[in-house]
């Protein structure tokens, strides 16, 4: 049974940083595809980054040159470096797995099938 747990998220002021932090357990290799998503109240949870087997990423338009995201595959830990942050980047933070299909690694929701609890993140101005 694989598991995911955030961590790191917190509040910021508008313009701040915070690396969040996903330690996967279980049965999980380095042919998954991992991914960040948010939600905010009375929202889709939408994706925000992905990261493939090989290293290839994928980002939303609203957060690329902002976020990066990132894997350990040693420690199995994914990592999202989020910078210059905005009050409307405030939101539940997940993360989230699937073995890698297709051609780069998904960014839609129904694509994965193990997720995280979640970590806030909560950005003022």
């Amino acid at each position: 049974q694989v598991q995911m747990v955030e961590s790191g998220g917190g509040s910021v002021q508008d313009g701040g940083s915070l690396r969040l932090s996903c330690a996967v357990s279980g049965d999980i290799d380095s042919d998954y595809c991992m991914g960040w998503f948010r939600q905010q109240p009375g929202h889709e949870r939408e994706g925000v980054a992905s990261i493939g087997k090989d290293g290839q990423t994928r980002y939303a338009v609203s957060v690329k040159g902002r976020f990066t995201i990132s894997k350990d595959n040693a420690k199995k830990i994914l990592y999202l470096q989020m910078s210059s942050l905005k009050p409307e980047d405030t939101a539940m933070y997940y993360c989230a797995a699937v073995r890698c299909f297709g051609s780069g690694p998904p960014l839609a929701r129904a694509s994965y099938f193990i997720w995280g609890q979640g970590t806030q993140v909560t950005v003022s101005s």
